[in-house]
């Protein structure tokens, strides 16, 4: 199963920006999406970008579109979240995520015994 280790939150006005860093270890191919997901207080975890390595599409949410960019190192064995023009509604526990991509759910979600969440990292932007 794939460890994820999350870094690179904190806190930031609006209008500015962030890079969340995800290293990954363990065992992980072309088969696995990955991804970020994000909790805000009271909602619900939702999928904020996605990437599948085989074909290196990545995919986001409405809400980050423009925005956001996910991209892996050469060895995709760190997943980053750059994170531009934040908006206070952007404040929220952002996690990585890794699973085999026919047996996650939307987004990503890790669904299968070899998916994995990391621990998070906190986002607040400020107004």
């Amino acid at each position: 199963q794939v460890q994820l280790t999350e870094s690179g939150g904190g806190s930031v006005e609006a209008g500015g920006s962030l890079r969340l860093s995800c290293e990954l270890s363990g065992y992980i191919d072309s088969s696995y999406c990955v991804g970020w997901f994000r909790q805000a207080p009271g909602k619900v975890r939702a999928g904020v970008a996605r990437i599948y390595p085989a074909s290196d599409r990545p995919y986001y949410a409405n809400s980050v579109k423009g925005r956001f960019t996910i991209s892996q190192d050469n060895t995709k064995k760190t997943l980053y979240l750059q994170m531009n023009s934040l908006k206070p509604e952007d404040t929220a526990m952002y996690y990585c995520v890794a699973d085999i991509a026919r047996q996650a759910g939307p987004d990503c979600l890790p669904r299968s015994s070899s998916g994995s969440w990391g621990q998070g990292t906190q986002v607040t932007v400020s107004s």
